[in-house]
């Protein structure tokens, strides 16, 4: 048995093995705005229920390991008290994924990850509406573990307000697992679903997604097209080139002038595959 001692290696690899080693995770993910009501949305894995008389949520945007910067989360949620966690379902995975991009302060990301804003009863920080669950909090405190990178920042929070999808609940009206879907963070890029086991989602942090928002209005809007396909196709960080759609069609030119139906079918298909060079040449070739 390997056995290490936490001080003898660096932050980062004690990193990977703790998130390698304690997970599945359940994901918090948290809606705060600036001071200037600026709205900011971002993932997180360190996450977890602690108490229900008050019900207490506590979450932790760590410090970053590479260069111990925080988080515009931790930022905001010192100068306002006041968070929304929503919970992460299959259905939002991949706009999930695409919103943890480390786009810069002043951006938001609901619109990069094409979420609807829902303004919330009573806190100011928007809900996410394709959430199953929303639990309005207020930020009773914050615990600091240290000064370094990869070091904690526990967010205390108190929830003064539930919302709830009907069409997760069962008979009963308790919350169906089934029905609800949740994902939750494991080592790497794995996720894990309790429907069908684990899957890969590969991390946006070395290059920034065009987002949701810069895609048309035709795919945005397609009938065809998922959240969680626009969120691959926005979380690439250039298009191909008129080039390569060209020697694509060339390659396949069965894809030419294909009405936009039977083009999303087709781009879904690839995505499903997790092609997304291919969907996106797809919806691409005129």
């Amino acid at each position: 048995m390997l056995s290490i001692d936490p001080k003898e290696i660096s932050t980062g690899k004690l990193h990977g093995y703790l998130l390698g080693a304690i997970a599945p995770r359940p994901i918090a993910f948290a809606s705060t705005i600036d001071k200037n009501g600026t709205a900011n949305l971002s993932p997180f894995s360190f996450f977890n229920v602690f108490g229900s008389n008050p019900p207490t949520l506590v979450f932790s945007p760590a410090r970053r390991v590479r260069d111990n910067t925080t988080k515009h989360t931790l930022n905001n949620a010192i100068a306002t008290k006041e968070v929304v966690i929503n919970v992460v379902n299959f259905a939002i995975v991949q706009q999930m994924s695409l919103s943890s991009s480390e786009y810069p302060a002043g951006v938001n990301e609901f619109e990069k990850a094409g979420f609807t804003m829902l303004k919330s009863e009573l806190v100011k920080p928007y809900r996410v509406a394709e959430s199953p669950v929303q639990f309005e909090c207020l930020v009773k405190d914050i615990i600091f573990t240290g000064d370094d990178g990869g070091a904690g920042n526990l967010i205390i929070c108190e929830v003064v307000k539930m919302h709830i999808s009907e069409a997760i609940l069962d008979e009963n009206g308790a919350i169906d697992q089934h029905k609800i879907d949740l994902v939750a963070r494991a080592g790497g890029n794995y996720y894990t679903r309790a429907k069908d086991g684990f899957f890969e989602i590969p991390k946006p942090l070395t290059t920034l997604g065009i987002g949701v928002d810069s895609l048309s209005k035709e795919i945005r809007n397609s009938t065809v097209l998922t959240g969680n396909n626009l969120g691959m196709l926005g979380n690439v960080s250039k298009l191909p080139t008129v080039d390569d759609v060209d020697n694509f069609a060339k390659e396949h030119p069965h894809f030419i002038g294909l009405e936009t139906v039977k083009k999303h079918t087709f781009a879904k298909e690839f995505l499903h595959k997790n092609d997304v060079e291919s969907a996106w040449k797809v919806l691409l070739v005129k």
